[in-house]
Order: structure tokens, then C-alpha cells, then sequence
């Protein structure tokens, strides 16, 4: 009987040290045999945001128990992975540093393939562990760092037809959250306090909600949250403007969603949505994905809540379906602060941007 394909993901991007194995299943979705991620929540707490020198030497304390870990509860030997696939960028240099240097010693030392893994395809391919995905699909990728509308043709083949162009939606959701005296991380707290508030008290605006195409931005929203921060007085004020700014988002994706959806029907047949990302656990954002796609007849494809936020198991399944097509890279590879999916898109941030 010949023996299952065992990968190896490792993921330290940013403030999240993460190591996984997962195995291949044949027809089936891969089986993730552990996942191990050990976040640094407190270690950034107190500064309202990720300190990158304090990331790199949580991940570098970390990267060798945590990778014991996973090993121990998958109950597989180190000689029997078949590759290392780690993280490459984009994310922040010093900690990117430390996990694919990591991953390049293991690879070097077990004479093993090593497999140099895009951060955002991750997140592209995370649904795949439960959902049987076939391309073309739609992504809507909302994290910490990105938000773009990509039309993912195949393995590394992605077309974007939107994006931010100033802050990532996960940014604005923690910016806020600061300004609110929430604390950090932002998401989780405001889908919580907005729970607690008056959606309609406050009157946000929404940026470039009628030109644009499918483009984002939030750093007017986010700004208008920091002029309506002095009219607060109690702490149902900061829930109502929480509710506020959490509607508002929603607004945006809604709109913005449907002209994608255009987009994505003018080049493409297929009628599946993907949403992926650290902002995709978001219960509301959900909601609102579900309820445009019932409206055009769309199908709907999340991640399982734990593979939201960034973990290995994603980085584990891109080295799968990489190690499948041979696709291995040298050893002096390269870290990559930045490496979008799409690398023909025009860079759309900064002052001057044209829409």
C-alpha cells in the first residue's frame, strides 16, 4: 500500500508561531493530524498593535516547542515528512526571517523538499480542508494587512480586480478598537461591543462607495470614527459607535461584493464565492456574504473558524498541492516583506491614486 503524502507548514508571518502536518487523503480533503499556534496576544497587548523585534523573538523562543508539538500530536516522525512548506512572505520581514530559516535548516538536514509558500495563497486554499473547491472561484481575502477581490484560476494563477487603497480592513477594525479603549486584538472586540450598541446612532460614511469598481477604502471611515470619539460620554456611546462602524462595514462589503460579482461574471462561469482571512470569523461579516450570495445565485465557502486567523494547516495545504505539481523551491530562497498573488496589479495605495 503506497504510504500517504505528509507535509510540514510552518507560519510566522507576523505574531502568530505555527506549525502543522497534514496528510493526504486521496480523493478527500487533506487530514490535518495537528495544528499547533501559539499566539503572542499578550506580548502586543499593552501597545495597542504588533511590535515587530518582539514578534521575532516570541517566534525564535517558540519556533522548536511548538514544532515538537505538532510532531507529538500527530504522531509522526520528523524522517517521515515528505516536505517543509513555510511561510515566505508577505508579513513582516524579521519574523518571516525566523520560520523559513527555520524551515530551510529542516529541510537541509532531512534532505527533504522545502517549498516556499505565499501567506495570502494560504489563506486562498483554506476552505479546500472542508470543501471540495474547483476553479475558478471568487476571494474575498480580509485580514489584518489585505482586503482584495481576486479571481483565483487555478494554483498561483490569480486575476485582482480589487483592493484597498490605503487601510486593510482588519487595520481599521483594530484602529477602532484602540480609539474605543477596547484593547487589542480589534476584531473580536468590536463584533462584541457592536452587539451592545445602536447600529443606526452614528452616521459613518462610506469612501469611494460609488466610484471606484470594486476598490476599498477605510481610512475615512476610520477617521470619522476618531472626530466622533469626543462626543462619547458613556460606555453605551462607545457600543452604539462600534455598532456604527461595524454597520457601515457591512454596507461596504455589500455593495462592493455585487459589483465583484459583475466583475468576476464578465471573465468567468463560475459561481462560487470564497471569503478568507483573519476578519472572515467575523459572524456578521458571514451573514451578510450569504445573504448576496443567495441573492445571485452564488455559492458560499468559508474557512472552518480556526483557520482564519493565520495558521500552518493553510501554509501545510498550499506545500501539498505545490508538492504535488514538484513545485520545490533552492534553499536560498528569498523572504518576501511583500509578494502579491497578483503580481501584473497596479499598487493602489498612497496619496494620488487614481480611480
Amino acid at each position: 500500500m503506497k504510504k500517504k503524502i505528509l507535509i510540514m507548514g510552518i507560519e510566522t508571518s507576523c505574531d502568530e508561531t505555527a506549525v502543522s502536518i497534514i496528510q493526504d487523503n486521496g480523493s478527500k480533503p487533506p487530514k490535518i493530524l495537528a495544528n499547533i499556534v501559539s499566539s503572542q496576544e499578550q506580548v502586543h497587548k499593552k501597545f495597542g498593535g504588533v511590535v515587530p523585534e518582539l514578534a521575532a523573538r516570541s517566534h525564535l523562543e517558540k519556533i522548536e516547542m511548538i514544532t515538537k508539538k505538532a510532531l507529538k500530536k500527530s504522531k509522526v516522525k520528523l524522517n517521515d515528512i515528505n516536505a517543509i512548506s513555510a511561510t515566505a512572505g508577505p508579513g513582516l520581514i524579521v519574523c518571516l526571517s525566523v520560520g523559513f530559516s527555520f524551515a530551510k535548516s529542516l529541510a537541509l538536514a532531512l534532505k527533504k523538499p522545502l517549498i516556499a509558500v505565499n501567506h495570502l495563497e494560504g489563506h486562498a486554499l483554506s476552505p479546500m480542508f472542508e470543501n471540495k473547491l474547483k476553479y475558478p472561484y471568487l476571494l474575498l481575502l480580509i485580514s489584518g494587512g489585505h482586503t482584495q477581490f481576486l479571481v483565483v484560476k487555478g494554483l498561483g494563477k490569480y486575476k485582482r480586480i480589487g483592493t484597498t487603497i490605503d487601510d486593510a480592513l482588519g487595520e481599521a477594525f483594530d484602529k477602532t478598537s484602540k480609539m474605543l479603549g477596547f484593547g487589542f486584538p480589534g476584531g473580536p472586540k468590536i463584533e462584541k461591543y457592536s452587539k451592545k450598541g445602536d447600529p443606526k446612532k452614528f452616521d459613518l460614511p462610506m469612501p469611494i462607495i460609488n466610484k471606484g469598481g470594486c476598490n476599498l477604502s477605510f481610512a475615512g471611515l476610520k477617521t470619522a470614527v476618531l472626530r466622533a470619539k469626543i462626543l462619547l460620554k458613556t460606555k453605551k456611546d462607545k457600543y452604539d459607535l462600534a455598532a456604527s462602524f461595524q454597520a457601515t462595514v457591512l454596507k461596504i462589503i455589500y455593495k462592493k461584493t455585487k459589483i465583484a460579482i459583475g466583475k468576476f461574471r464578465k471573465i468567468s462561469k463560475g459561481k462560487s464565492l470564497v471569503i478568507a482571512g483573519g476578519v472572515a470569523s467575523n459572524q456578521e461579516i458571514r451573514r451578510i456574504i450569504k445573504k448576496i450570495c443567495y441573492e445571485e445565485k452564488f455559492k458560499s465557502y468559508f474557512p472552518k473558524m480556526n483557520l482564519c486567523s493565520d495558521n500552518a494547516a493553510m501554509i501545510a495545504i498550499t506545500g501539498l498541492k505545490k508538492f504535488k505539481k514538484r513545485k520545490f523551491d533552492k534553499l536560498n530562497f528569498p523572504v518576501r516583506p511583500r509578494w502579491p498573488l497578483d503580481r501584473r496589479a497596479k499598487f493602489l495605495k498612497g496619496s494620488g491614486v487614481k480611480l
